[in-house]
């Protein structure tokens, strides 16, 4: 339920706030002051396009806020919490932001939020129903969205499955399609990633050989300069006994190291000397023999030369630029091109597989969908039933509504039936689909019985009527206005209307006011009671508000409504 809307710069509204409550709240006004605008504020907090026309002139902005009564919604304060609202009390603060340049920005509960997320809100929070929708109804989907709504949650949940399941059938056959469609292309990958294999495995590169071959390479070219030098390195070390020259560094470390062993039991504080040029001399050998062994290995470096290093290098070289940058890369792509090519020699595997899965999706589906027009048929017969006597009640005591369910044999993603609302207008006349035969004051009591019949079985919080009426007069006025009484005892109803007969029925009346005083037109909104409220019945009944006769008629109509309303 909505506790109050505040507009700002919204239209020819500088500034109004409406409280509005449970029951019935007509909104009345003369032409041209705004009563419209109330319902373009209430769709912009639920989440309508914005249209930066609206924004009052002069201003850079409008601004909307609205206050909902949640706590019987669970659904929609766990959306709220989702987005980080702030719920007190069970109430829930959504506003929007609308600029001159055409920006919008939405907050819920405090907290900005994408203007999507009021759309979810709305859905469970408020139906709004105007002439637009009277022309929408026209169309099957309203229709057929109208039945599944009189269904209840059985159908709800059962369309929830077939969906579930349509859409399994959709992604399978769409799979199936492009795997068929581009077999061609398939086949010529796999023939390209078994070219590319082969020439990877006819080289078999390692990860990092390519770091290591080049390690080679210059090793290889400047071996004998290595060599020279491990050479020299080594007899400075450790010269061979037949060097003529004997003397080297580790032979004068062991006559550094003899010299203190004669003295050093004379002076401890020799120890720690000595301890040095014994781990010197040890270093010396070590390094001398690991020298050694260097010389040794490249005297023995001929498994590969130069040469064929040179080629091994240049393939793999050639392998980087077809599938690197980087040997890593190429080792990746083999790994991952034999799972590839594994998929892609497994195609027609693959299509018989998907032909059963596609098979299987669209018998669940079927027999989801036969649950569907089964359902579908024993709630329009109902719905029928029920509509044409609301219809009666309205002022259309021959006319009767029937509901056409035709089931086809494709599937699509509400199922395989379409549904049709005909109207019979009199007795005996042929029923006429909505769209052809029913005039607009027809369809506003189609649309409002429609509604009615609706509510028992998916209540919606709250009903917004804007102008509903249009095309109405007289006895169907009456009939109209105690329809939305009969729906305001279950539901907030709020409607915008120039009936007297409509607006006699409300608990809670506000009139949107028009001051022409200055140099732009504004309008404000008051809450009428007493004779104020009769003053306005008075002038949507005669156009005279000062009128004795208007204003006893209008007392007469109050008094009326109250006798048959059951508030």
């Amino acid at each position: 339920m909505i506790i109050d809307i505040t507009i700002t710069d919204l239209g020819v509204i500088s500034e109004a706030r409406l409280p509005l409550g449970p029951g019935l709240t007509v909104v009345t006004g003369e032409t041209g002051a705004g009563k419209t605008m109330v319902v373009t504020a209430l769709g912009l907090l639920l989440g309508t396009r914005a249209d930066a026309t609206r924004v009052r002139q002069g201003k850079s902005s409008t601004w909307v806020e609205g206050r909902f009564s949640v706590g019987n919604e669970p659904d929609v304060m766990e959306r709220a919490s989702e987005l980080g609202a702030a719920i007190d009390d069970g109430e829930l603060v959504l506003a929007r932001e609308v600029h001159s340049e055409g920006r919008s920005r939405a907050l819920v509960g405090g907290r900005s939020a994408p203007v999507s997320a009021l759309s979810e809100l709305a859905e469970h929070l408020v139906v709004i129903h105007g002439q637009s929708d009277q022309i929408r109804l026209k169309s099957e989907t309203a229709q057929r969205e109208a039945l599944d709504r009189f269904a209840g949650p059985e159908l709800a949940r059962v369309l929830d499955q077939y969906q579930e399941a349509f859409a399994d059938f959709v992604s399978l056959s769409e799979r199936r399609d492009r795997l068929r469609t581009q077999s061609d292309a398939r086949a010529t990958e796999a023939e390209e990633v078994r070219r590319a294999l082969a020439e990877i495995e006819a080289i078999a590169p390692l990860s990092g050989e390519d770091k290591s071959l080049s390690d080679t390479v210059t090793r290889l070219t400047n071996q004998e300069d290595l060599r020279q030098a491990a050479a020299m390195a080594k007899q400075a070390l450790a010269a061979d006994e037949s060097s003529l020259d004997p003397v080297d560094a580790q032979s004068l470390v062991d006559q550094a190291l003899k010299a203190l062993d004669r003295v050093v039991s004379f002076d401890q504080s020799l120890e720690p000397l000595r301890t040095q040029l014994a781990d010197a001399s040890y270093q010396l050998r070590e390094t001398a023999g690991a020298i050694a062994g260097y010389l040794a290995g490249l005297d023995s470096d001929g498994a590969m030369s130069l040469e064929q290093t040179h080629e091994r290098l240049s393939a793999i070289t050639a392998l980087m630029r077809r599938y690197g940058p980087t040997l890593d890369d190429v080792v990746e792509y083999q790994r991952s091109g034999s799972d590839r090519l594994l998929e892609l020699d497994q195609d027609s595997e693959a299509l018989e597989t998907l032909d059963d899965q596609v098979e299987d999706a669209h018998q669940r589906a079927q027999k989801l969908a036969a649950q569907l027009s089964e359902m579908r048929s024993r709630a329009g017969e109902t719905l029928s039933s029920a509509v044409t006597q609301e219809l009666a009640a309205l002022a259309m005591p021959t006319a009767s509504l029937h509901v056409r369910v035709i089931t086809e044999d494709v599937l699509h993603a509400h199922g395989a039936d379409q549904v049709q609302l005909l109207l019979a207008a009199h007795q005996g006349a042929d029923p006429v689909a909505l769209g052809k035969g029913a005039s607009g004051g027809e369809l506003s009591r189609v649309m409002l019985a429609l509604e009615v019949v609706i509510a028992g079985s998916d209540p919606v919080p709250t009903f917004v009527f804007d102008e509903v009426d249009a095309g109405v007069g007289g006895a169907s006025a009456l009939e109209i206005g105690r329809r939305l009484d009969a729906l305001s005892h279950t539901s907030q109803v709020i409607v915008v209307t120039h009936l007297a007969q409509v607006a006699a029925f409300a608990n809670n009346h506000l009139r949107v006011v028009k001051d022409t005083l200055g140099e732009v037109t504004t309008s404000s909104v008051a809450v009428l009671e007493g004779e104020e409220r009769v003053s306005e019945l008075a002038r949507m009944l005669g156009g005279m508000e000062d009128s004795q006769t208007a204003l006893s008629h209008a007392r007469e109509l109050i008094e009326k409504t109250h006798s048959v309303s059951r508030r």
